[in-house]
């Protein structure tokens, strides 16, 4: 049975992107943390199936909450970055890049005493025009990446990329794309986040398993703590379109998450390199 690779993207329901303009991070400190308990909750799944995943953790978080990165660490899990503040890698210049990654990559090889070897954009910003980021990444002492989704999306994309996991031209860098899957020859992003939340159960585990069975590939997954937090505090004053991809289905993402656990094999990222 081909073993997956799961990733968990540790930030709270304030810092997504989708909020950026309402929330300032200055004000981050205002707002209820439910980062912890969220995340407790995919911990406790992932023991109850004896599974191991990646957790790219946002800095800022890291740095006010020492105590979740241990909890991921001693679980025997994956520590990778996440960036510092959370924001859009094509909104930064490249030294402003340099700065937020290496303060994120300082504070968690600190806390887990262990170098950190994943990284992974917020919101998956490399795309065509912040292409730069890869070699401040491999600077820094990254060994793989996983930033680039090859679909066509408002915020994020790269269409012509490959869909499984490749090594970078005249690099060591690896790189996994989020996984998309093939239906009439068009790329279906079916592998987590508000797709996982929004496609039915049936469908997502269909086209998942045909990217095992049919494609002898392995295929990235991903999710957010604050996805299994119905009951989280609401934002008011996002658009129409953002509020529809942040809170829909949130009450059906632990019971997919557990089938999808109980479905396939996972392992982390840094376990293929």
């Amino acid at each position: 049975m081909i073993r997956n690779y799961l990733t968990i993207d540790v930030e709270d329901y304030y810092q997504v992107s989708a909020f950026e303009d309402l929330i300032k991070r200055n004000d981050w400190t205002n707002y209820e943390s439910r980062v912890v308990k969220n995340t407790r909750i995919i911990l406790d799944l992932l023991e109850k199936y004896d599974t191991k995943a990646t957790f790219f953790v946002v800095g800022w978080l890291a740095e006010k909450h020492p105590e979740l990165v241990q909890m991921i660490f001693s679980c025997g899990h994956e520590v990778a970055c996440h960036s510092y503040l959370h924001r859009l890698v094509y909104n930064l210049n490249p030294e402003e890049f340099y700065d937020d990654t290496k303060t994120a990559k300082d504070i968690l090889e600190q806390i887990t005493g262990k170098a950190i070897a994943g990284y992974r954009a917020p919101s998956y910003s490399i795309d065509n025009n912040s292409l730069w980021a890869f070699d401040i990444l491999r600077e820094l002492g990254f060994t793989y990446d996983s930033s680039i989704f090859p679909i066509s999306h408002d915020r994020y994309g790269n269409i012509d990329s490959p869909r499984f996991m490749y090594k970078m031209k005249d690099t060591d860098l690896i790189e996994f794309p989020i996984s998309t899957a093939l239906v009439g020859g068009m790329k279906i992003p079916v592998s987590g986040g508000g797709y996982f939340r929004f496609f039915p159960y049936s469908i997502t585990e269909k086209l998942l398993s045909r990217i095992n069975s049919k494609e002898k590939q392995s295929f990235v997954f991903y999710v957010h703590p604050w996805e299994f937090d119905p009951d989280q505090p609401t934002i008011h004053g996002a658009n129409k379109l953002s509020k529809f991809r942040h809170y829909l289905n949130l009450h059906k993402t632990e019971g997919r998450f557990e089938n999808l656990l109980k479905t396939f094999r996972f392992t982390t990222l840094n376990s293929a390199i």
